[in-house]
This record gives C-alpha cells, sequence and structure tokens, in this order.
C-alpha cells in the first residue's frame, strides 16, 4: 500500500505513535520540514537547501534527488515511489513536494 505525504503535513506530530506506519509518515513530513544543518547533533538530517534560487526545472530536480537520498538514510522503512509538486497561489515559485512512499514494516 502507497501513502502520500506533503512538505506542508509537519504539525500536529504525536511523540511515540502507538501506529508505526503513522510514525513513518511523521518521519518523512519531519524530513521534508528540516533544513540540513538546523539540528543539533544530527546535521546532516532534513533536506541540503542548495535548489533554493535555482530555475525550476533544476530546482525540482535536485529537490527529488535530495528527497529520495534523505528518506533513504533516515528513514528506512519507507521506499519512494514518486516525487510531485503542487503550486500554492499565494506563494507563486515555491516548491511543495508531495511523496508517495510504500512503507514496508518488519513483522518480527
Amino acid at each position: 500500500m502507497s501513502y502520500q505525504v506533503k512538505a506542508g503535513e509537519a504539525s500536529g506530530f504525536r511523540l511515540n505513535a502507538g501506529d508505526s506506519v503513522e510514525a513513518v509518515l511523521q518521519n518523512i513530513a519531519l524530513i521534508l520540514a528540516t533544513p540540513k544543518g538546523s539540528v543539533p547533533f544530527y546535521r546532516t538530517f532534513g533536506l541540503s537547501q542548495e535548489f533554493l534560487d535555482k530555475p525550476m526545472p533544476v530546482a525540482k530536480a535536485r529537490m527529488i534527488a535530495e528527497i529520495r537520498e534523505a528518506i533513504e538514510e533516515w528513514e528506512p522503512r519507507a521506499t519512494v515511489l514518486s516525487v510531485s509538486f503542487s503550486e500554492d497561489s499565494a506563494q507563486p515559485g515555491r516548491l511543495c513536494p508531495e511523496v508517495e512512499v510504500e512503507v514496508s514494516l518488519d513483522s518480527g
């Protein structure tokens, strides 16, 4: 089963979520919302901001690569199936990633 995670869904976190799938999706939303270098002791957590101020096609390609690498590193229970972008008419030029992932939990 696949799940959609949007970058703007980083609010309303519950620590120690009882549902493992919910915990994975929360982790992914947190990765999408965190600039790399902003978390003490975990400076490589999140997304680098190298895609900022780039032409839109370049920014999208770099952001997709960053998202895939960050989720692979920080949330190995999820596999990225696709990354798309929605547009925010209130903030033109802002990339709002929507990530489709598959979650595989070990039953053991």
